[in-house]
């Protein structure tokens, strides 16, 4: 009996192997036509279009700008003609203009007798193009949100310390990135290349996007749940913990003292140790907020930003318990661990996070509260078993690798059921884009969302991960993702939130600097290590030599400095931005009355 069920359980395991034998002899002499390789191109021609749609609108919006200008020279010019004219022509002129503003409509026009009256004087104006929807603009109003000034207190400091470590992280990341075209520029071991650009990844990962999206999520879980945060204290000590398991983690990284090679776990446990309490500080504040809402339902956001705080708690554990760092285990654990750090830490939270702050600046509801729900659960379902894919090839089980791949390909229905969202949610405010950035930095950061995810899934496939994989071309991905999603709404939800609580707009020019700096210098950054990653696999599988491929890297590295570097200005123009709405803060009016969220132009 024992030896029959000893044979059932060998067949069980070797059935999956037998099935889907391992093959690696993959022709690449048509590799142009591969459906990744295709797909991945339609996609970034996406995000050129999206790109081309906002400049246009811009253009536009200077454009009419530039025409009301030339129309106020003229009336200057008419007023100082008419002061050379005589009193009779003067008169003649002043009747006919008062003929024009006395006539009335008689009033059915459009086939009524009734009279469109504003008695709340919300339209600001009507559009009368017969080829254009039409849609009545609200007026903006000045009134910022009631909120508590304690709870004022925790985000701005959060988002504050979050704006340094952007900037000092990006700092080490474009000194790294110049290292690619003058690697002789330093010879003092702390500043090399292998110590930096672990605390480049770990600053703007724990220190900016993870500082960031809880400051921001204080101001949701208030909010949505109609009720004040659970214990302010609690946000002020994970505040400290948060910001020392950073500054320790980066003293550490530069001295050489680090955790091995496990990439986004560069910190020894004591650091992380740190991290992970200010997280499970972090979970329960926000738990006990939600537990004591005044309303009944709890909003989708919460949803995300808890279940992202539950699965970053599970993640650090499981990628620090030393009994699953045992040969092949590692290498499991860490496809686990940095891709749920991703997607289920800053992915899943920035999805809790858009679907506060798009309605809010944009003053509607969201589009589908039953498409948030299936991207979700789906997103719950696929994204935990898809870190395998980053070894496609390697010594680990066929049938495991083919289970990443499958779910992989899963994700494009939360993909897509998120994305449908927020571009319904979008729909008839267009005409935000040539008000304001807002909502520019919302839509690259959803397009992104799309974009960087499906292609995410195109090469998880095994042609292409076959050609690209330990290429510069994931570092290509990983910012399409990181920077192009995460960043980039981030920074959406700043420019929203911030001018709400202090009562100050930034500059509408330096918004516009940092958004086009940063989305160029993105571009060019991704499309340089696109290119010349595809060429370095296609040289590896050639078998050329390794330094054939660092040669022919050059231009495209020279090309990854120069977009590296108009990001790194983006973000002190961002940062000079943050200062400017958090400096000397005005008063803030506030009624008795229900508060209404106004559109943040």
């Amino acid at each position: 009996m024992n030896n029959k069920r000893s044979l059932i359980t060998l067949l069980t395991l070797l059935l999956p192997m037998l099935i889907l034998p391992q093959n690696t002899n993959i022709s690449t002499d048509n590799w142009i036509t591969s459906p990744g390789i295709i797909g991945t191109v339609v996609l970034i021609l996406i995000v050129f279009l999206v790109a081309i749609i906002i400049l246009l609108a811009k253009l536009n919006t200077y454009a009419d700008t530039y025409k009301r200008k030339q129309l106020n020279k003229k009336g200057l010019e008419f007023t100082e003609e008419m002061i050379g004219m005589r009193e009779e022509e003067i008169d003649r002129i002043l009747e006919g203009r008062k003929k024009a503003l006395n006539f009335k409509l008689s009033g059915d026009e459009l086939g009524s007798q009734e009279t469109v009256k504003d008695r709340k004087g919300l339209v600001n104006m009507v559009t009368h193009e017969p080829e254009n929807p039409m849609f009545d603009e609200k007026k903006n109003t000045p009134i910022a949100l009631e909120t508590p000034e304690p709870l004022k207190k925790i985000v701005l400091y959060y988002l504050g310390t979050a704006v340094f470590w952007l900037v000092f992280g990006t700092l080490v990341g474009q000194y790294v990135g110049m290292k690619f075209v003058w690697p002789e520029m330093d010879s003092q071991p702390w500043l090399s290349f292998g110590r930096l650009r672990p605390v480049h990844t770990n600053a703007v990962f724990w220190g900016w996007a993870s500082l960031a999206m809880i400051g921001l999520g204080y101001f949701v879980i208030a909010r949505t749940s109609n009720t004040v945060i659970h214990n302010y204290k609690s946000a002020w000590y994970s505040l400290i913990l948060i910001n020392l398991a950073v500054l320790l983690g980066t003293l550490f990284l530069m001295g050489g003292i680090n955790n091995g090679g496990g990439e986004y776990r560069e910190y020894i446990w004591p650091v992380m140790l740190l991290f992970a309490i200010a997280i499970i500080i972090t979970f329960w504040n926000f738990y006990k907020t939600v537990a004591s809402r005044k309303i009944k339902d709890i909003y989708v956001s919460n949803w995300y930003i808890l279940a992202a705080l539950i699965w970053t708690t599970v993640l650090a554990i499981i990628g620090y318990l030393p009994n699953f760092q045992d040969g092949l285990g590692e290498t499991v654990i860490q496809g686990y661990y940095m891709h749920q750090g991703v997607g289920m830490w800053f992915m899943t939270f920035t999805l809790g996070l858009i679907y506060y702050y798009l309605p809010s600046s944009l003053n509607k509801p969201i589009y589908s509260y039953s498409l948030g729900v299936l991207a979700f659960w789906t997103q719950m379902l696929f994204y935990t078993m898809i870190g395998t894919h980053h070894f496609v090839f390697s010594p680990l089980p066929w049938w495991l690798q083919t289970t990443a791949i499958v779910f992989s390909a899963g994700m494009f229905i939360p993909v897509v059921a998120g994305t449908t969202n927020f571009l319904m949610t979008m729909k008839g405010s267009w005409n935000h884009i040539s008000k304001s950035y807002v909502l520019p930095f919302f839509l690259v950061g959803v397009i992104f969302y799309f974009v960087g995810s499906t292609q995410g899934s195109l090469q998880a496939f095994r042609f292409t991960n076959y050609v690209w994989h330990f290429t510069d071309f994931n570092v290509a991905h990983s910012h399409m993702t990181m920077y192009g999603i995460i960043t980039f709404i981030l920074w959406a939800c700043f420019y929203t939130i911030l001018p709400k609580l202090t009562g100050k707009e930034p500059p509408q020019v330096f918004v516009g600097a940092h958004f086009w700096l940063a989305f160029i210098g993105l571009f060019a950054y991704m499309m340089s290590l696109m290119a010349g990653g595809t060429l370095k696999g296609l040289s590896w599988i050639d078998g050329n030599a390794f330094l054939e491929s660092v040669i022919l890297m050059k231009p495209y590295w020279v090309w990854r400095a120069i977009g590296g570097s108009l990001m790194f200005v983006s973000h002190l123009v961002f940062a000079y931005n943050f200062y400017y709405m958090v400096n000397n803060k005005k008063p803030i009016e506030n009624l008795d009355a229900p508060v209404l969220e106004r559109v943040n132009n």
